[in-house]
């Protein structure tokens, strides 16, 4: 019996430790900087909002997204990780998640829902093109990381 439900504060070292696992799966456990009392911090501040998978009291999966809004579409979901521990992995826990964090969007009034997904994965392709998700080209990711925020950010002279 999988249940699919709300995230509350006692669940966050669940949820890090499977973001940590999707790091791992992802080959980049160096790259998560946040800590577990950043997530609680961060989840009492409402800077995130998630829900979890449970199979026998024990959370297998988690999904980590917030609204945010596009200037073009309005209102959207943002999806920001979405994971299921290995051993249940293709045993339907990743569409409930999946599903739940569609009805939020709609519950939402979302115009839009977006994630992200590494052009590698092709397993996790595989599972949004069963949705009909669009996958957009011709876009690239840019980010500043904390160190560059706190210090001086220099241009470029061309």
């Amino acid at each position: 019996m999988i249940s699919i439900r709300k995230t509350e504060k006692k669940d966050l070292a669940a949820v890090y430790a499977l973001i940590m696992e999707l790091a791992v799966y992802e080959k980049e456990p160096e790259a998560v900087t946040a800590s577990l009392t950043d997530y609680k911090k961060d989840f009492e501040a409402g800077f995130f909002r998630s829900l979890v998978a449970e199979v026998g009291g024990e959370i297998v999966g988690t999904a980590v997204y917030y609204p945010a809004y596009s200037t073009w579409k309005g209102r959207m979901l943002y999806l920001e990780d979405f994971v299921v521990t290995q051993s249940y992995r293709r045993k339907g826990v990743g569409e409930l998640i999946f599903e739940e964090v569609i009805e939020e969007a709609r519950r939402m009034g979302a115009n839009r829902m977006k994630w992200q997904v590494l052009d590698w994965n092709d397993i996790a392709i595989k599972f949004y093109e069963k949705y009909d998700a669009e996958m957009e080209d011709g876009w690239l990711n840019a980010n500043f990381t904390k160190t560059q925020l706190d210090g001086e950010l220099k241009k470029r002279v061309r």
